[in-house]
Order: structure tokens, then sequence, then C-alpha cells
């Protein structure tokens, strides 16, 4: 037996799987894409599970970290799905940015198997998981939260148990609502001070000392100021796909939120410009018209 399942490998489970596999926790991996699991289990000393049913059945927690609401229930249904191997009392900690309708639908599913769901997404990108400094906002029930608590101990800064089952994919919604914005607002300002003739380094080592110095600000500066350099730490294309939950989420709740259709106008056009795979700072690029179509 392992001690984590990890259900999905991508920048952030790979990140997740190296974190954990530095803090001494044996963890097991699963991939839709094998090969994916195959190279971060030789980074990381894990093992790769065939099935997700498999990987589940080998670990009493489970995390899954996967891109979209159909790749989710596409890795907890079915014959070889998380709820198929998840042995009974099995803690299942769902960490993806999906709706919240997503994991009250699994939620009576895990129930009948007897999986203790979470719905445990994380505020934080790849260098911040490397660094074990993620904040878990965590919805289910209090015992629960409690007993997860330990198994994310390496990953995490803090855990907030924010309500019931759901609460937890409302508020990385709001979360998000907000790092969007303010990648939208930071872009705006940057270019709006180079084109006004201010040099790029000064313009953001200002703002980066003034009022509006988030942390965002400050772990975003390698990528916009050295744009030719940067990474992908959250793609457009998932930007785009978290603008419209959000806003999905705000019509069901009854709420305008101009903010956030005026964002996801932008991502629209960095998507459809060609961007959706470049790391979410590349709006300023296509502000100044050197990138996109």
């Amino acid at each position: 037996m392992a001690d984590i399942a990890l259900i999905g490998t991508g920048r952030m489970g790979a990140a997740m799987a190296g974190t954990l596999a530095r803090s001494g926790t044996d963890v097991v991996l699963f991939n839709r894409t094998r090969a994916t699991a195959e190279a971060v289990a030789e980074q990381t000393g894990a093992a790769v599970a065939r099935t997700a049913a498999e990987a589940a059945a080998s670990a009493p927690v489970v995390l899954t970290s996967l891109s979209d609401d159909n790749a989710v229930r596409a890795a907890f249904r079915g014959p070889e799905g998380v709820l198929a191997g998840a042995t009974r009392g099995a803690l299942v900690l769902e960490t993806s940015t999906i709706d919240p309708q997503t994991v009250l639908e699994l939620g009576p599913e895990a129930d009948a198997a007897g999986v203790r769901l979470l719905d445990a997404p994380v505020s934080g990108s790849v260098p911040v998981v490397e660094r074990g400094e993620l904040v878990f906002m965590i919805g289910g029930e209090a015992d629960a939260v409690d007993r997860a608590r330990d198994a994310i101990a390496p990953l995490a800064r803090k855990v907030v148990h924010v309500g019931d089952r759901g609460a937890g994919a409302t508020m990385k919604l709001a979360v998000n609502g907000i790092v969007h914005a303010l990648n939208m607002a930071l872009s705006e300002a940057l270019v709006l001070a180079e084109r006004a003739g201010v040099d790029r380094g000064a313009a953001y080592e200002v703002i980066a000392s003034s009022a509006v110095a988030a942390p965002f600000v400050e772990y975003k500066r390698q990528a916009f100021e050295h744009p030719e350099e940067a990474s992908v730490a959250f793609s457009l294309d998932l930007v785009d796909k978290d603008l419209d939950l959000i806003l999905q989420l705000a019509e069901r709740v009854d709420l305008t939120m101009q903010q956030a259709a005026a964002n996801r106008g932008m991502a629209e056009r960095a998507v459809t410009a060609g961007l959706g795979s470049q790391d979410m700072s590349a709006v300023a690029g296509l502000l100044r018209g050197e990138l996109g179509s």
C-alpha cells in the first residue's frame, strides 16, 4: 500500500507528486496518458498504476488533479474509475478547478461506495506547490477534513474548511476570479506604462512595491518582465475555462459580474489568437501586438 494515490500528472499533479515524494510520502500515480505518469515516476520514484481504480485501491488517501469537469467525471466513474477501486472509508480529495455542481453530482455516488469525498481545490501555482505552500479550501464533513490535514501537510501552508461539499469548488472559482482580474489589470497597466515611455523593469518595480503588490504580482514578475523566458504556469485556455465556470455560477446565483465578463472576453480573444497553450501573462504580449494573429 502507498500513502497517497495521485490521479492526474499534469503540471500541478506532477509538482504535487514531487513535493510529496521529497517529504517521504509513498505515492502511486495514474494518468490517462501513461507516458506522462511514467515521466513523473522516473523523477520521483513513485509507482504507476494501470487504471484510476488500481491507483485508488493502493492507498487510503486519493488526490485528483485534473483539467476539467469531464476529466473528473471520467476519472471517478466506471469499472476503472476511482470509486470502483477505492476502499470503504478511503478519503478522496478532488483538487481540480471545476463546477461545484460536479462535486454535488459525484457526492451521492461516493457516499454509496463508502468513500469520503471532499472538494479540496488549491490556491497556488507550480512554484507554490514545490515549496509546499498551497492554500487548500475544503468543502465536506469536518471529521473528514481533519483526517485530510495530515495527508496534505507536505503540500499545504494553510487548510481552510469553508463549508459543506461544493463550498470548496465555489471558493476556488471566487479566488480565480480575482486572479484573472489581477492578470488583466497588471497586463494593461504594464503595457500602458511602456507605451507612454517607461522602461518595463522600472514600471514593474513600482507596481511590485506599491499598494497593489499582491503575491500574484511578485511571483509573476519573471513572466511579465521576460516573457520570452517564461514557462507556462497557468495556460490561457484554462483561464478561459475558469471564467466560463465563474460566469455560469454567477448566473445560477443571480449575480452580474461585469469584471469577469470583460476578462472572459479577453481570454476568448487570446485563445482565438492561438495563445491558448501560453501562460496567462501572454495577455500583455497580445496587448502589445507582439502575439496572436
